[in-house]
C-alpha cells in the first residue's frame, strides 16, 4: 500500500572513498551529513584488500553506525568503502531492499549504491527474468548489477559501461570493487556527484556538506554522463556516452539539498533566500510578520522579510526530536505528527496579520493544519506563500512524488486551493521567478536549463516503463514496491 506523503519524499545519498585507513568511520559521517537525503535505512560496504565487510539496517545513520570509531572499524575493516542512505519508499521497509546491494561475479566481488530512478527498469527486468535471472530484491538497482554481471565485456569497467548504456533514467552510482571505487552519474546529470579529497583519499559524495563534515577538500562535480574510475593509479574519468544538454533536478534547490551544500557554484540557502526575495516581488502581501514552516522554508521567508521590510519572525517551532511526518506508519499519527512537530509561537502571532512561508505546496494536508494552528493562536489574517511554482506533475527520477490525482495544484485552481487550506490569500513563485533565483534572467521554453517537469510538465527522458503500467500509470516506476513485475 502506497504510503500518503506532504512533502515529496527525498532521494537517497551516496557516498564513496578509496585509499584511507579509516574508511567505515568516514563512510559512517558521511552518511550522517546525508541523512537528510533518506531516513528508512543505512548500509556500509568495505573492503580490506582480502574480504568485503557488509552491514545494511533499517533506520537512521547514528542509531547503527553511531558507536565507538574503534568499534565500527573492527566491524568494517578497510581502506575504501561506500555507504548509502535510502529513502522511504512506497513499499514498505524491507531488509532485502537496504544499499548498498553486493554480489560476488565471475571477476570478484561488488558492491553498489544508487540514488535516482530507472526509467526503464521494469522492461529490463522482465527480459532478465524470462532469461533466468534471480532477483533479491524489488529494487531497480539490483537490474544494474544483473546487466554487469551478463556483460560480455572483458574488464569490469567495460561491463559497467555496458550497463549503463542499457538504462535510462536518472541516477548517481558508486561501485565498489577489490581494485577501484567507480562513479557515475546519468547523462542528462538528473541526480547529482561530487568529487572531493581527503588527505589524498579521492571521495564521491552526494552533496558538498557531506564533505564539510569531514574537513574534505572539494574538487568538482562529476560531469553529466561521466564515469570516474578510482584507483591505487589515481582517477581516470570516462565519457562513454554523447553529450547532452544537461539537465540537473530543479528540486535540489527547492527542497532536497541541505542549505549549507553548493551545487553548480550556487550556494542553496542564497538560491532560496532569492525565491523568499522573487516570491515577495510576485505575491506581496499587507501583513504585520513574516513566519517560515520550519526548517524548509526559513530561507525563503528571510528573503521575503528581507525584500518587503516586514519582520521576521519564528511564529512556529518545530520539535526536531520527532521524525518527519511522512514516515508516520498511519494516517492517524500522521496528522498527530503534525502538532507533535509544529508548535505555534503564540506570542508572536496573536492579533497579527502572517504570511506563512513554506518551500513547496504538494498534497496540502499538512499545510492546512498549520494554517489552522496559526489560526488557533489568534492570528487575525493567515497568507500563504510558496517559494516554488505549483507542483502539477509526479516525477519519474527518484522522488517519490505524489500521483496527479493526489497533487492539489494538478486538481485545483488557484482560487480552490485558497479555500481549501483556508487562507486568506495564496500565492506560488513562477517558474520564471524559480529560474530567475537561479540566475537565470531568461529562459527558452523550448530547451529548459533544469528537470523542471514536476511543475512543466516537460520530462526530459522517455519514460518506457510508463507504457507498461495500467494499474496506476503515475506511481513511482522503481520497483521498490513489494510487487510483482507484469510478464
Amino acid at each position: 500500500m502506497r504510503i500518503a506523503t506532504e512533502k515529496p519524499q527525498e532521494e537517497c545519498g551516496v557516498f564513496g572513498i578509496f585509499g584511507h585507513p579509516e574508511a567505515s568511520i568516514l563512510a559512517a559521517l558521511g552518511l550522517h551529513a546525508l541523512q537528510h537525503r533518506g531516513q528508512e535505512a543505512c548500509g556500509i560496504v568495505s573492503y580490506d584488500g582480502t574480504a568485503f565487510h557488509l552491514e545494511r539496517h533499517l533506520g537512521l545513520v547514528g542509531d547503527n553506525f553511531g558507536e565507538a570509531a574503534l568499534d565500527l572499524q573492527k566491524r568494517l575493516p578497510g581502506y575504501c568503502a561506500i555507504g548509502h542512505v535510502r529513502y522511504a519508499t512506497s513499499g514498505g521497509s524491507t531488509p532485502r531492499n537496504v544499499q548498498p546491494l553486493f554480489a560476488d561475479l565471475a571477476s570478484g566481488g561488488v558492491a553498489l549504491g544508487h540514488n535516482g530512478n530507472l526509467t526503464n527498469a521494469r522492461l529490463l527486468r522482465r527480459d532478465l527474468v524470462e532469461n533466468g535471472a534471480i532477483f533479491q530484491s524489488t529494487m531497480d538497482t539490483e537490474v544494474i548489477l544483473h546487466l554487469v554481471a551478463r556483460s560480455q565485456r572483458p574488464m569490469f569497467v567495460d561491463r559497467f559501461i555496458d550497463a549503463l548504456s542499457q538504462i535510462e533514467g536518472g541516477y548517481a552510482l558508486v561501485a565498489l570493487t577489490e581494485h577501484r571505487l567507480v562513479g557515475a552519474r546519468d547523462p542528462l546529470g538528473l541526480r547529482p556527484l561530487i568529487l572531493g579529497n581527503l588527505d589524498g583519499a579521492p571521495v564521491l559524495v552526494s552533496e558538498t556538506c557531506a564533505l564539510d563534515i569531514m574537513g574534505a577538500q572539494f574538487i568538482r562535480e562529476i560531469e553529466p554522463g561521466e564515469v570516474v574510475v578510482i584507483g591505487t593509479q589515481g582517477i581516470e574519468s570516462l565519457r562513454p556516452f554523447p553529450a547532452l544538454t544537461p539537465r540537473p533536478c530543479l528540486f535540489e534547490y527547492v527542497y532536497f539539498a541541505r542549505p549549507d551544500s553548493v551545487i553548480a557554484g550556487r550556494s542553496v540557502y542564497a538560491v532560496r533566500r532569492a525565491m523568499g526575495m522573487q516570491l515577495a516581488r510576485e505575491h506581496p502581501a499587507e501583513a504585520d510578520v513574516i513566519v517560515p514552516v520550519p526548517d524548509s522554508g526559513v530561507p525563503a521567508a528571510l528573503g521575503f522579510s528581507e525584500h518587503c521590510g516586514v519582520p521576521f519572525q519564528l511564529g512556529i517551532i518545530r520539535n526536531h526530536y520527532v521524525g518527519r511526518t511522512f514516515i508516520q506508519p498511519t494516517q492517524a499519527s500522521r496528522q498527530l505528527g503534525v502538532r507533535m512537530k509544529h508548535s505555534a509561537n503564540t506570542a508572536e502571532i496573536r492579533g497579527k496579520r502572517v504570511v506563512l512561508v513554506d518551500d513547496s505546496v504538494v498534497r496540502g494536508n499538512t499545510s492546512k493544519k498549520i494554517v489552522r494552528m496559526v489560526r488557533e493562536a489568534g492570528a487575525a489574517e493567515v497568507h500563504l506563500r510558496s517559494a516554488s511554482p505549483p507542483i502539477r506533475h509526479p516525477d519519474f527520477y527518484g522522488i517519490d512524488m505524489p500521483s496527479e490525482r493526489e497533487l492539489m495544484a494538478a486538481r485545483m485552481s488557484l482560487t480552490e486551493m485558497a479555500q481549501e487550506l483556508e487562507v486568506d490569500s495564496l500565492g506560488f513563485l513562477s517558474l520564471e521567478g524559480l529560474y530567475g533565483a537561479l540566475g537565470l534572467t531568461a529562459r527558452n521554453a523550448n530547451d529548459p536549463q533544469f528537470a523542471d517537469h514536476c511543475f512543466s510538465g516537460r520530462y526530459p527522458t522517455v519514460l518506457a516503463d510508463l507504457k507498461m503500467t495500467d494499474t496506476n500509470p503515475v506511481q513511482q516506476m522503481s520497483l521498490l514496491h513489494e510487487v510483482g513485475v507484469r510478464g
